[in-house]
């Protein structure tokens, strides 16, 4: 990496290095740690926290408070197991406390120390293009050979009248509270709605969670149901195919005013929060300066991640499609092929697994019921297997969910959906079987740990062979073959 000097105190320092990326959540990160580790000299900028929406606002505080939540829900539970407990009680500032210390654990790996002990140059400030080629920011001038966009995305704010006066919360800012809400009211059926919605119901606020359409509109339908059913239960009042018209309020005391089926109502709650979708974080970024094309749902790029500025990379949520932490990282591992070695590497998201971290979990790989039948009609074979007849389930007594598995009559795996207790973790074989191409037959004939979830999906494998091994055409060969003796 070559660095010039700036002569006065207010020029801008030059640096030429491999490569410039902008962004350090951990898609930006794991290039950076990558390309440097193998001799490139890189750059990284990064205007607010290290680590990105994931670690700071997102997945890791997220599940933390899932954690605690499902802690309370397994106490109040604890009965059907013959074990008598005294009734939770919550303190949600050590629940708060609690969310703060995982972040904190994860942080140094993360850090700007760590980054610049492995040697990349990290500037912490706004990036923003001068040219094709150049990079200007916190005082520095970066000229590179690749630049790398990772920027991310936030939480995207619909057009609703009156909420620009109304306080709401975001995924940026719901996790700083210190008290229990009262009630919170929650715009968006998506995953990141429904956690928030079990978790702080777990944890004793009321709750009501608003969705435009379909709660998890983009799920199996089936898979879905299961998750509406348990929010019910334990108490989370939903309203589907509901619009929000108009908000108002102040701290502590919010309002909405709801359509739904033709008909208005007013909801009155403690806190309001938005988790209506994401936007892609391209302002500031000089894109028209760079040559860069992008749109509202991201920057444009080819199967490779390069964007029209055959030098630039986008990866992750910035890069539209889908908005996950493992996809990002995926993408590094493409850039770092194409950037440094200069093998032709296209990105292929047919097997990136999706999970919904409620309990039960919904997870999903490949392709849907829905979408297979649509794509291959009558050659689909639907595979299904409940978790009530799985001996583990039963012994937890976490019967609710199944797997669902999309395959063509020759054994190829398309797709796969469960809904059940670890569902993310099961998840991960048919990831692998659809990546890899493995038919069904090789999942069917595994030998798995009895007692466990595991079988469900072995179980579910091995139907696909019920019809011919017990048909009548079986039954006379064996018959057959037992008159030879």
């Amino acid at each position: 990496m070559k660095t010039n000097a700036p002569d006065s105190l207010n020029a801008e320092q030059e640096i030429s290095a491999d490569i410039c990326v902008i962004g350090g959540g951990s898609g930006g990160l794991s290039v950076a740690a990558g390309a440097v580790q193998m001799g490139a000299s890189v750059v990284l900028f990064e205007r607010g926290l290290m680590g990105g929406d994931c670690l700071n606002y997102g997945c890791v505080p997220s599940k933390a408070m899932l954690a605690a939540g499902h802690a309370a829900a397994a106490a109040r539970g604890a009965a059907k197991f013959g074990v008598t407990l005294p009734e939770a009680e919550i303190d949600f500032r050590q629940v708060h406390d609690h969310v703060r210390d995982v972040i904190a654990g994860i942080e140094p790996h993360d850090s700007v120390e760590r980054f610049e002990e492995l040697g990349v140059r990290v500037v912490q400030a706004q990036a923003s293009f001068a040219d094709a080629r150049t990079v200007t920011g916190g005082g520095v001038r970066v000229r590179a050979r690749r630049f790398v966009i990772a920027t991310g995305s936030r939480a995207m704010i619909p057009p609703i009248t009156g909420l620009d006066s109304t306080p709401y919360l975001t995924n940026e800012t719901v996790f700083d509270l210190t008290e229990r809400p009262d009630h919170l009211l929650i715009v968006g059926g998506g995953p990141i709605g429904c956690e928030l919605a079990e978790a702080h119901r777990n944890l004793g606020a009321d709750v009501t969670l608003i969705e435009a359409a379909r709660l998890l509109g983009n799920e199996d339908e089936e898979a879905a149901e299961v998750l509406r059913t348990h929010l019910k239960e334990i108490g989370v009042t939903l309203l589907e195919g509901a619009m929000v018209k108009q908000t108002a309020g102040a701290g502590g005391s919010v309002r909405i005013s709801v359509e739904q089926d033709g008909a208005q109502q007013q909801i009155e709650g403690s806190h309001l929060l938005i988790a209506a979708g994401r936007s892609p974080n391209i302002q500031g970024l000089g894109l028209e300066a760079a040559g860069v094309k992008y749109g509202r749902a991201g920057i444009e790029v080819d199967a490779g991640l390069k964007t029209s500025n055959r030098r630039v990379y986008a990866i992750g949520d910035v890069a539209g499609g889908l908005q996950f932490t493992h996809v990002a990282g995926y993408h590094a591992s493409i850039v770092i092929r194409s950037a440094l070695f200069r093998i032709p590497a296209k990105a292929d998201h047919s097997a990136v697994p999706r999970v919904t971290y409620t309990d039960p979990e919904l997870a999903h790989v490949g392709l849907l019921e829905r979408e297979a039948r649509a794509q291959h009609g009558e050659k689909l074979r639907v595979l299904k297997w409940p978790y009530q007849e799985n001996d583990r389930a039963r012994a937890e007594r976490a019967t609710d969910g199944f797997i669902k598995v999309m395959t063509l009559k020759n054994g190829r795996v398309l797709g796969a959906t469960i809904v059940g207790k670890n569902a993310g973790d099961l998840i991960q074989t048919w990831a692998m079987v659809i990546s890899q191409k493995i038919k069904i037959g090789a999942v069917a004939s595994s030998i798995v740990a009895y007692p466990t979830l595991g079988e469900i999906g072995k179980r579910a494998a091995g139907s696909f062979f019920t019809e011919t091994l017990f048909s009548p055409r079986m039954r006379k060969i064996v018959r057959f073959l037992a008159a030879f003796g």
